[in-house]
């Protein structure tokens, strides 16, 4: 009987201890990699979700970054590496904002359509992106904030064989590391 009650007051300690713990901070890195909380029922059956706070305002250069995701492609026309003239204000814009914040940086990806060698193509790909990171050179952005990659035809952006198709996947794509 004694055994059980130095049990019983050992566990009963421990318990109050666990009880009396200070809670833990969550850090904002790990508040965003936890996983969204679930819907809890309530004593009518309606699921309803549980209080959220809301997300951290963005910084201007993230704003900025957002602003050009919605323009970071530039077409071109068959088997030319010449940056039609519609398309500099989005050299201009991505030059404008990788200037602005020097420690940014920008994958600039060359494709072409189907039509071709693959060795024609990936050389036509290397070419564009060189065209616009010549562009971005041109309009001040630092040479260590630019690398270049030709896919060629390996990743087109729209399936088909008709030239709706082909001048679709005729583009340099800009790609800002996060």
């Amino acid at each position: 009987m004694t055994k059980r009650l130095e049990w019983f007051a050992i566990a009963l300690a421990a318990f109050g201890l666990a009880a009396c713990q200070k809670p833990t901070q969550t850090l904002p890195e790990e508040a965003a990699a936890a996983p969204a909380p679930a819907e809890t029922a309530t004593s009518s059956g309606i699921a309803t979700q549980p209080e959220t706070r809301p997300a951290a305002p963005l910084t201007p250069q993230q704003q900025a970054l957002a602003a050009l995701k919605q323009k970071s492609t530039v077409y071109f026309e068959f088997d030319s590496n010449e940056i039609r003239e519609e398309y500099l204000p989005v050299v201009a814009s991505h030059a404008a904002y990788l200037v602005k914040y020097p420690g940014a940086r920008v994958r600039l990806e060359g494709h072409t359509d189907e039509r071709g060698s693959r060795e024609y193509n990936i050389g036509l790909g290397e070419r564009r992106a060189q065209t616009v990171r010549r562009a971005l050179l041109a309009q001040g952005v630092a040479d260590a904030q630019i690398t270049t990659v030709s896919y060629g035809e390996e990743r087109p952006a729209v399936e088909g064989f008709d030239e709706a198709a082909h001048a679709q996947n005729r583009r340099v794509e800009f790609v800002h590391a996060p």
